[in-house]
């Protein structure tokens, strides 16, 4: 089975910027999609941004033109750069590895965005 393990969460003040990482183990990473979601304390896990095989992205609008989501295939990885952070970020980070035969989570790493 497929691990995920997130890196890169932690505090920082608004206006800041924060880099996420997932590594992936298992085979076929390439040819699977991945994502970022995030979940608020009280409130559902929301998409925040997702990268297919093809490298097509998705972005919620509350991050447009803030974040950026990347994958390197060769390293099994994908990362999430997010700039100018504001506090409604903050959230548990959920790095999501999927196709039509699975999904995987990651086990989340927290982002807390300070005013």
């Amino acid at each position: 089975q497929a691990q995920l393990v997130e890196s890169g969460g932690g505090l920082v003040q608004a206006g800041g910027s924060l880099r996420l990482s997932c590594a992936a183990s298992g085979s076929d990473f390439s040819t699977s999609s991945m994502g970022w979601y995030r979940q608020a304390p009280g409130k559902q896990r929301d998409l925040v941004a997702s990268i297919s095989s093809s490298g097509d992205t998705r972005y919620a609008n509350s991050v447009k033109d803030r974040f950026t989501i990347s994958r390197d295939n060769a390293k099994n990885m994908v990362t999430l750069q997010m700039n100018s952070l504001k506090p409604e970020d903050t959230a548990v980070y959920y790095c999501v590895r999927y196709n039509v035969q699975y999904t995987y989570w990651g086990q989340g790493t927290q982002v807390t965005v300070s005013s």
